[in-house]
């Protein structure tokens, strides 16, 4: 007989980027033609070599790394935040509002635990970051669609007429995973006013902030007197500074708000590692042109994957920009079956637009998403051309890019 199991995450679907690696279970990829894998969005390489060093020589001389350390993050940590964040928004932010988590999803999963419970709502702009709504099904928390259209860039007023008694939040991730558009600041503000209007959170997952295309800051969010009474900022130290395999990701919020998140944090992981907080201070502290050198060689990739489609018949960008492409493909198959024959058919592996939208919603059967961050230029053009031979005519008779 078999053991009970939660209907609510027996419900929930299966995580996207594990069932795409087993695609290529059983599959050979020739020497010359290797696997071009752009279903996930992190980086492949390790830190910087001066991180490194300084990060091994603090785990030999530093004790305090190996013990708890506070529940809400390391003090001199969530300071810097604070300062950084001041300066880059324009805006007043104390340590005090600033935790910092094990990952960026786990800042996610705390901040919504305190939002909404069994029976809420929560609205989730389409095609929606698959994590997000994994977490709320798990936790009997509806997920609502908000349509984006073609320019995959939500609209307040159509977040209005979804808003109900159960809303209890909405959900922007700018730049966007996985549609890879910025949302203008206007946007934003806009969110902010329906969200403060309605009495519900407004919650901007700024995980790829460190790639917006944009100088200066994005949005005046913070420079809000009263942010902290509506808005919730989630963040990710893995991107800038290759920390994924340390999960250091931060919240900024009100200071009653994370005493609620404390609770949740306390209970899940105790503290977040210690180690790893010190590596992304360490990398605030140290590493701000190096990042700023990682910004441009990303955004080079952008132009390139946008140049890439332009000369592709057939095939429609959506969005473009931070780590994804979001596209829809001229192939007659659903893009399920697509994504699959696209490992044996180009030696390519990415995701299929079903994985980012609902169900019963027909736009992810024309759709993929394409992660660039770990190809270079050089293979974003092997990319394009595999794709371009796919279709007969789109590449030169015999060609085996």
């Amino acid at each position: 007989m078999a053991l009970p199991l939660n209907p609510a995450m027996a419900a929930t679907f299966s995580p996207p980027v594990p069932e795409a690696r087993r695609w290529i279970e059983g599959v050979s990829f020739p020497a010359d033609r290797p696997l071009l894998n752009v279903s996930q969005a992190a980086p492949v390489d390790p830190p910087p070599e001066a991180l490194r060093r300084a990060l091994a020589e603090a785990v030999v001389s530093d004790p305090a790394l190996h013990l708890y350390g506070p529940v809400l993050g390391m003090g001199a940590l969530r300071e810097q935040v604070a300062a950084d964040w001041s300066a880059a928004y324009g805006g007043q932010i104390r340590p005090g509002q600033v935790a910092i988590t094990q990952g960026c999803n786990q800042a996610f999963c705390a901040v919504m635990s305190t939002l909404a419970g069994a029976g809420d709502e929560v609205i989730l702009p389409t095609p929606w970051y698959f994590n997000h709504k994994m977490w709320l099904d798990m936790q009997g928390v509806r997920a609502v669609p908000l349509a984006t259209g073609p320019t995959l860039i939500p609209e307040p007023e159509a977040a209005r007429a979804l808003i109900g008694p159960r809303t209890r939040a909405i959900v922007l991730v700018s730049p966007n995973n996985p549609g890879g558009v910025e949302y203008p600041a206007e946007t934003l503000a806009g969110f902010r006013d329906l969200a403060r209007a309605a009495g519900i959170a407004l919650i901007v997952d700024e995980t790829y902030r460190d790639f917006d295309g944009r100088d200066g800051a994005p949005h005046a969010l913070f420079a809000d007197p009263g942010w902290d009474e509506v808005l919730i900022q989630l963040y990710s130290f893995s991107k800038a500074y290759r920390l994924t395999g340390h999960r250091v990701g931060a919240i900024v919020a009100g200071e009653a708000r994370l005493a609620e998140v404390e609770k949740f944090l306390d209970t899940v992981a105790i503290c977040p590692s210690q180690v790893g907080q010190y590596a992304a201070l360490w990398g605030m502290r140290h590493l701000r042109d190096w990042v700023a050198g990682e910004r441009a060689e990303i955004l080079a990739r952008r132009d390139a994957m946008r140049a890439g489609f332009a000369r592709l018949p057939g095939w429609r960008l959506l969005g473009c920009g931070a780590y994804f492409a979001y596209v829809e493909h001229p192939d007659p198959r659903p893009s399920p079956e697509f994504a699959r024959a696209l490992v044996r058919e180009a030696g390519v592996l990415t995701l299929p637009g079903t994985m980012f939208m609902p169900e019963d919603d027909p736009a992810g059967l024309r759709q993929l998403r394409i992660a660039f961050a770990n190809i270079d230029v050089p293979a974003i053009t092997i990319l394009f051309d595999r794709l371009a031979a796919l279709a007969p005519g789109l590449a030169p008779a015999g060609a085996r890019p």
